[in-house]
């Protein structure tokens, strides 16, 4: 049997993110999602996570970068044991919407997140998060401001 000529385009078309856009259904045409975010830091990342059903995002952890280095074993760890179907990561632009100074480095990382994770990862803007996280747990006095900036970021996500 032979295939129409237009059928595989059109099945990307329909599948892309354009059209499902234009549906209203978001980037993934799943109801529910488990999401898990990263708000990058040279020594630290904030790791929380998120379900697309009750949108609703809780701050999982920080893990800390050994010697300037990325500790993928944990976040490999996380990424089995929580199972997402998306994953986040804050994207750090200047006030002016530039590049901020490490987004080379969070480049990197996402491009690796993507690679070892096989997992859709899509860039959140993340201006001004660290700041609404401390704010929002001064109270708390606790040192998990990192993870509750990617928290804001899935809670970004959301709103979007």
């Amino acid at each position: 049997m032979r295939q129409h000529p237009l059928l595989p385009s059109t099945l990307r078309w329909l599948m892309s993110t354009a059209f499902l856009k234009l549906l209203g259904t978001g980037t993934f045409p799943q109801i529910n999602m488990q999401i898990v975010s990263f708000d990058f830091g040279t020594k630290k990342i904030g790791i929380a996570v998120g379900q697309t059903e009750t949108k609703t995002s809780s701050p999982l952890e920080v893990i800390f970068n050994k010697n300037n280095a990325i500790n993928w074993d944990s976040i490999e760890s996380i990424i089995s044991e929580w199972k997402p179907d998306l994953l986040l990561v804050g994207k750090p632009l200047n006030m002016d919407g530039s590049d901020s100074d490490i987004m080379e480095k969070v480049d990197i990382f996402f491009k690796k997140l993507e690679k070892i994770t096989r997992v859709p990862c899509e860039y959140v803007d993340e201006r001004l998060t660290s700041f609404e996280a401390r704010q929002s747990i001064s109270e708390l006095k606790t040192n998990l401001v990192d993870a509750h900036a990617a928290k804001i970021l899935i809670d970004h996500w959301f709103n979007k």
